[in-house]
């Protein structure tokens, strides 16, 4: 196995200083684009918390800037916000499930910084016993680069949806087989093979560090 090494970390955004900085990030990133949705974006959501949510963030290592974010909701104990747009085909709408939202990307940011959020959603849904991801994607140049990932449309989704919980602004609907990828990729000699399964990154960790033990005082 290949052990690489980022300029950033990965890991679960932890307390309000993380998530002030994300919801900062993401009125940038979106702002960026779209000018209505920064003041939108521009205080946590209250899904950030919500129980089955896990909120990812990438920090620059020499600055500590958040300079990426994606939060993973899994369908369990509510449905994905997703499906208040539209419904999942069978046999998707029977899988343990989990969508990425708020993918945000600060400008000029590594361009690792996308691929290893994707990988972090993975390996977080495989140990969450996620059967499928879903993702919406905005313009045909997402499309591509989420395709590239794994992704592939949704089943009888052929167009863009407009989704309620991004601003009823339209987006294509995709898909990944969380289960099925690893083989996939390896029967296809894919470079996600290597990337997703063979190189070890010290600077991904999703579990939480422990909480220091208690010292004991001399009696």
């Amino acid at each position: 196995m290949t052990t690489a090494h980022l300029d950033f970390t990965v890991a679960l955004a932890a307390g309000r200083a993380d998530l002030a900085d994300i919801a900062a990030l993401r009125a940038q990133a979106y702002g960026h684009h779209l000018p209505a949705l920064a003041t939108a974006m521009a205080a946590p959501d209250a899904a950030d918390t919500a129980p089955g949510a896990s909120v990812l963030l990438c920090r620059d290592k020499a600055s500590g800037r958040a300079i990426g974010s994606a939060r993973l909701q899994r369908n369990h104990p509510a449905p994905l916000a997703i499906e208040s747009s539209i419904r999942l085909p069978e046999p998707h709408a029977s899988l343990p499930r989990a969508e990425i939202t708020r993918l945000a990307i600060a400008p000029g940011a590594p361009a690792l910084v996308r691929p290893m959020l994707v990988k972090a959603c993975w390996l977080a849904a495989v140990a969450s016993q996620v059967r499928l991801l879903v993702i919406g994607a905005r313009s045909a140049a997402l499309v591509r680069l989420y395709s590239g990932l794994g992704f592939t449309p949704l089943p009888g989704c052929d167009g863009p949806v407009p989704l309620a919980h991004a601003g009823q602004l339209p987006h294509h609907v995709l898909c990944f087989d969380v289960v099925s990828a690893e083989r996939r990729w390896h029967a296809s000699g894919h470079a996600l093979y290597g990337f997703m399964v063979e190189t070890w990154h010290p600077d991904l960790q999703l579990l939480a560090e422990p909480a220091p033990a208690p010292v004991a005082l001399a009696a």
